[in-house]
């Protein structure tokens, strides 16, 4: 039985920080894992930005109310949803993602959280585990699934590495060149038809 597990900024919506330093106007805060393979060293740069500016959790939801999927994600996930079982998993916050997962059709998401002060600034962040994504196709492999993970970013490629099938999907330059292991896919129409020939292969 397989089980599609895929990252969800930049494969189903835009990437929120980047949309947050459009909106305040910070360019170091486009900075994504994109750019970053270090996921501590981005959070906590990150997280001195946001203190630096005054910028809220408040400020930072206001912006994610705004965006909305990437054209053509919901029929995509919904195509996928028709034919596997579906689970995003990210480094994202659960403080992040609920406006977007309504407006996603309210998929499964296993994903962090943030630490919180009194005057509502981020003062911290949790992961849920180390080397959370790869965690969990290691958790899926175990109740016999046939895992494919999909992802764009440094971060993704233990989760790729990790599963019996991995798929690049519009990576950037960097990535793509240092993980020429992975088919990569730059649409969702290429992303269906690859998944589609894993899964017929393996019916």
């Amino acid at each position: 039985m397989h089980i599609v597990c895929t990252d969800l900024e930049g494969v189903l919506v835009p990437e929120i920080w980047i949309n947050v330093a459009a909106k305040t106007g910070i360019k170091e805060l486009k900075l994504t894992t994109r750019d970053i393979s270090d996921y501590d060293v981005l959070m906590k740069k990150r997280l001195a930005i946001l203190d630096k500016h005054g910028i809220s959790l408040a400020d930072i939801q206001a912006v994610i109310a705004t965006m909305e999927p990437l054209d053509g994600a919901l029929d995509y996930l919904n195509w996928l949803r028709e034919r596997v079982q579906v689970m995003v998993v990210s480094d994202t916050f659960v403080e992040f993602a609920r406006p977007l997962m309504a407006k996603l059709g309210w998929p499964t998401i296993l994903c962090h959280s943030l630490s919180v002060d009194e005057k509502g600034m981020v003062s911290n962040y949790n992961l849920r585990q180390k080397d959370s994504k790869r965690q969990v196709i290691l958790a899926l492999k175990k109740l016999k699934y046939e895992i494919i993970s999909i992802g764009d970013s440094y971060n993704d490629t233990t989760m790729l590495s990790e599963a019996q099938h991995g798929i690049l999907f519009c990576p950037p330059e960097n990535v793509e060149a240092e993980f020429p292991q992975y088919p990569v896919t730059r649409s969702y129409r290429q992303a269906m038809a690859l998944i589609g020939q894993i899964i017929e292969a393996g019916a």
